[in-house]
């Protein structure tokens, strides 16, 4: 930003700027998010959508602004997460690149899967399979930038399994979790404990609180070695949803291992 505003140069190296200060935003405001940090987070993403859009460039912009939405849907501001993931979507436009707006149709799948209800939960199933599609018209040919490096399948298979548990689907989230986390890069601690937490919550609702309790146990085992809040949050989660079960062995004694958590 000090470059961008001290420095003279040509309107299109004034762009790449904006763009690096995008997307440096991007990063800066997701790291910020998951150590709890959200209004700093918001102030940061809100930056670089505004630089985004002064470069002109929607792509960015649309991403910027879903990574927000994502974090509104997390921390009790579903409305404000449902309304911003659909104005990334369409701000973007038709023209974005396949993986792009797989991506923002997943961002609203979710923003419709934490508002609740049943007209969201159907809103939430029409942007997965949307969102599907969108990725389906990608290729080899099509050039998408590289911060929509990881966007792939496996990743809307994540999504769509974070979906179905949260709508308290277990039959259809367990069978998709466990296929996910056999591919998965294990070095990915954050993630994989994340992905497991959903496991554990879907065997809950699934009636298998032994399984879950197993699956639990592993992700605070890696989460102790993660710092993150997103992850300690999903933790809590988990133990709270497993006090249903306190009167199976299993699940007790990870209750009383961990009641401090």
């Amino acid at each position: 930003m000090k470059l961008y505003r001290e420095s003279s140069h040509t309107s299109e190296v004034g762009r790449q700027l904006l763009r690096q200060i995008g997307e440096l935003a991007q990063i800066a405001g997701w790291i910020a998010s998951d150590a709890g940090q959200h209004a700093e987070a918001e102030r940061i993403y809100r930056l670089g959508i505004s630089a985004a859009r002064q470069a002109e460039d929607h792509t960015l912009a649309g991403n910027i602004a879903g990574s927000l939405a994502y974090q509104l849907s997390n921390t009790g501001r579903e409305v404000e997460g449902v309304t911003l993931a659909h104005a990334a979507l369409n701000d973007a436009g038709p023209d974005a690149p396949p993986k792009a707006r797989a991506l923002y149709l997943d961002r609203v799948a979710w923003a419709h899967t934490k508002a609740g209800g049943v007209d969201n939960g159907q809103a939430a199933m029409r942007a997965l399979g949307e969102a599907g599609q969108a990725l389906s018209q990608d290729s080899e040919g099509i050039e998408s930038p590289a911060y929509l490096y990881w966007v792939d399948a496996g990743e809307l298979r994540v999504m769509e399994s974070r979906v179905y548990t949260e709508l308290h689907r277990p039959l259809r989230a367990v069978p998709l979790l466990r296929s996910v986390l056999s591919e998965y890069d294990a070095t990915h601690t954050r993630e994989m404990a994340l992905y497991l937490s959903w496991l554990a919550v879907a065997l809950a609702d699934a009636n298998e609180p032994e399984e879950a309790a197993s699956v639990a146990d592993r992700v605070i085992s890696l989460g102790a070695d993660t710092p993150s809040e997103r992850v300690a949050e999903r933790v809590r989660v988990i133990l709270d949803r497993l006090r249903e079960y306190a009167d199976v062995p299993e699940v007790a004694a990870l209750l009383a291992e961990h009641q401090a958590a």
